[in-house]
């Protein structure tokens, strides 16, 4: 027997696209989508993977945090570099994590790097896009280290270097021309470092300090604020003035009205209840 019962409908709603399209072509200007900035990248080594992210949040043309975390846990062997809307690749980010822990409990194994890449790919991908979180992932499981890219509509690339952002061309420069296959610890995060610093330096987007994220088949290494380019310098000067240094052209004096409230008794007569 079919169920009469209303089907709830998931993910977006497009109802008002319509509306949306009539109210463009009489001449309403539609909210433009806010430009976001960042620069993510990763490497394979000969030992494993490390991973890099600037630290700069901003609002339009704003830069609303200065030291924030782009690079985020996954599992015990996975991070995920987030580029975009900060919400979405943060929520992504956890539910996918919040998922691969029931995978772990599920079936008492280590969760492979090819299961969270499907997990995220599969997930963006029903949004349509719609879900600003272009994501770097990386990780080591037993065939190894694996690096991944996945782009807000669910396309994924698999590449030995990567880098992702509005900063990622000038990432990528310092990738091709340093990058060598077998390089040692000490290389990668070096070369990682200096990538996001060319994105720092030359991209408005980007900035503030490195965060690096070393992972290996032994362990996780997490290096917050591994490299501050930016520290704020002592000011030279003192910028204080004596009274009277700024002339007043103009003073005005408003007289504010008092009001007083009062409070008024009313009587009212009795009911009757005969």
């Amino acid at each position: 027997m079919a169920s009469r019962l209303p089907q709830t409908k998931g993910g977006f709603s497009f109802d008002n696209y319509v509306r949306n399209a009539v109210l463009e072509g009489k001449g309403l200007a539609l909210p433009k989508a806010t430009k976001t900035g960042t620069t993510i990248v990763g490497l394979i080594y000969k030992g494993g993977l490390v991973l890099g992210a600037d630290t700069r949040a901003t609002a339009g043309p704003i830069v609303a945090d200065k030291n924030c975390e782009k690079i985020h846990y996954l599992a015990p062997n996975m991070y995920c570099c987030g580029a975009g809307t900060a919400a979405d690749t943060e929520m992504t980010t956890n539910l996918i994590s919040s998922q691969l822990e029931l995978h772990r409990l599920s079936t008492g194994r280590q969760a492979r790097v090819v299961t969270a890449m499907t997990m995220l790919k599969q997930m963006l991908f029903k949004y349509q896009g719609h879900i600003g979180a272009a994501l770097i992932l990386g990780g080591v499981d037993i065939n190894g280290p694996h690096l991944y890219t996945i782009y807000p509509h669910g396309s994924t690339d698999k590449l030995p270097y990567v880098t992702m952002g509005s900063g990622s061309l000038a990432a990528m420069s310092v990738f091709e021309s340093r990058y060598k296959a077998d390089m040692d610890r000490e290389e990668a995060i070096e070369l990682v470092k200096e990538a996001i610093g060319a994105g720092i330096f030359n991209d408005l987007g980007s900035g503030s300090n490195v965060d690096v994220v070393v992972i290996t088949s032994e362990n996780v290494e997490v290096l917050r604020n591994y490299d501050t380019p930016n520290v704020r310098g002592v000011k030279e000067q003192r910028y204080t003035y004596p009274r009277g240094t700024t002339q007043v052209l103009k003073s005005s004096i408003r007289n504010f009205v008092d009001i007083a409230e009062t409070v008024q008794a009313t009587t009212t007569e009795a009911m009757d209840i005969s």
